[in-house]
């Protein structure tokens, strides 16, 4: 059964004007280093704002404009700073493929393929990802309920698999530049995620 290791108080953000409680722990399946990040008020919530974001290098550290996951990650820091809530941060790097192979999945796509194209002809499936490891994580912490921010159904129907009850799953903002259309759209194409692309030309 999975465990809180430690915990501690990081400030966070663009400008480090938010403090989250940094979570480890012992047990999780997978034996990853995944983390939890709770905002302030998160305590007082009957049922918490909660995030699954999968590690993305390039686009969390880096600012790359092909994905759309640092926006997400910032979106989701600023709105919980201000509401409360969770980040459970996944070390699943390109959709649990690794970094070195996401990078050989982006010269595939500089090709003409998308992400998905590209996994596939590595060998891997569209989404490696295991996201059972965040339900472990949120009874670790005592969560059964959430509201989930997200615009991919997988992880809804994963955590209502793992036993946690998702009451409503928000949305997150769309973040569109003229590098990353083509990854969106085959999101939503592909991987039936909730973002309305029809505003926009991709």
């Amino acid at each position: 059964m999975a465990q809180v290791r430690n915990t501690v108080s990081i400030p966070v953000g663009k400008d480090q004007a938010h403090e989250a409680q940094f979570v480890s722990f012992n047990g999780l399946n997978d034996d990853k280093e995944h983390l939890a990040l709770i905002f302030k008020g998160a305590d007082h919530q009957t049922v918490p704002l909660v995030r699954l974001h999968s590690e993305c290098l390039t686009g969390d550290v880096f600012h790359s404009a092909r994905c759309d996951c640092g926006k997400q990650l910032d979106e989701a820091v600023e709105t919980m700073a201000k509401t409360g809530g969770i980040i459970l941060y996944l070390r699943q790097e390109g959709r649990g493929i690794g970094l070195y192979n996401k990078l050989d999945a982006y010269k595939l796509q500089d090709s003409g393929m998308n992400t998905f194209e590209a996994n596939n002809a590595l060998g891997f499936d569209d989404d490696l990802r295991d996201f059972s490891v965040a339900g472990q994580m949120l009874k670790a912490l005592d969560v059964q309920e959430i509201d989930l921010l997200t615009n991919n159904p997988q992880k809804t129907a994963s955590m209502e698999k793992a036993g946690i009850t998702v009451r409503n799953q928000n949305s997150t903002g769309v973040f569109y530049n003229r590098h990353n259309g083509h990854y969106l759209s085959a999101k939503v194409s592909v991987a039936n995620h909730d973002i309305d692309l029809r505003e926009i030309a991709v």
